[in-house]
């Protein structure tokens, strides 16, 4: 290679990595899937930059090549959320999470750094559910058809769950809805457990696995959930935005609890 070339080359390198890291993305397989987070750094993520109702941002690190929230300080009620750089309309979505018992998380989808946006709960706590359909910001709308509880022994380890409150998913607005026992049948307790999001649609349609049990399906063209206006909510939040991590504000987060996200990887649909 001639010292020209060379330069090129080098050149033409730089500027796609760039890019790339621009556009909050890594490797991109040749299947589609592309990785969002590089398991060394917050290269293509940021948080909050102004003051939401959940608080300043959090704190966000990564540890052990997985991304970690808590509050910031810890206990304070200080939380936040972690946002692509990258905004995405139409897509499929895989993240592993391990969140802390008693935290109160959220993944959220075409949200904006106002905080809003079509939220998968991670209200992994008493009175909490997991993978099903929350509105942030955009009304308040929740399609819980159960709550779980947690089932402590002596030394205060979770061992298990209860379930509590069930609604049908018509009930709730949802087109599907696992059962109780299918959710706990799927979570794993203290692991990695997988969760994938289908959305699609101007109003987005949203489907849930957890680790490859189906969990629900919302139609935003069709729901009837309490407190839904799916116009207001298509106009507060538009076709695309970024995909978000969450560490709720407020003094029930317990003092040194985290949530725990890697393996984020996202398949644009159009």
């Amino acid at each position: 290679m001639t010292k020209s070339s060379r330069r090129r080359f080098l050149k033409t390198t730089a500027a796609a990595s760039a890019a790339a890291i621009a556009a909050g993305a890594y490797a991109a397989p040749a299947d589609g899937w592309i990785e969002l987070f590089d398991g060394k750094s917050l290269a293509g993520w940021h948080k909050n930059p102004m003051r939401i109702g959940h608080g300043t941002g959090g704190n966000w690190q990564v540890e052990d090549g997985t991304i970690t929230g808590e509050q910031d300080p810890p206990g304070s009620g200080n939380g936040g959320i972690l946002l692509t750089d990258r905004e995405f309309g139409d897509f499929e979505l895989s993240i592993d999470l391990k969140p802390d018992w008693g935290i109160c998380s959220g993944l959220f989808v075409r949200a904006n750094d106002r905080g809003q946006g079509m939220q998968m709960m991670v209200d992994y706590h008493d009175a909490g559910n997991v993978g099903e359909i929350y509105g942030e910001g955009v009304g308040g709308f929740n399609t819980r058809t159960f709550d779980i509880n947690g089932k402590l022994d002596a030394d205060k380890k979770l061992t298990g769950y209860t379930t509590d409150k069930p609604k049908t998913a018509a009930e709730a607005g949802l087109i599907y809805a696992c059962t109780p026992q299918e959710w706990i049948a799927a979570w794993k307790i203290s692991d990695w457990n997988t969760a994938r999001v289908l959305c699609t649609g101007k109003y987005a349609r949203l489907t849930t696995w957890i680790n490859g049990q189906k969990i629900c399906e919302f139609d935003g063209a069709t729901s009837t959930a309490a407190r839904y206006e799916k116009d207001k909510v298509a106009e507060q939040l538009g076709t695309q935005g970024s995909i978000v991590v969450q560490v709720h504000g407020g003094k029930n987060w317990p003092s040194g609890a985290k949530c725990r996200w890697k393996n984020i990887r996202v398949k644009p649909l159009a």
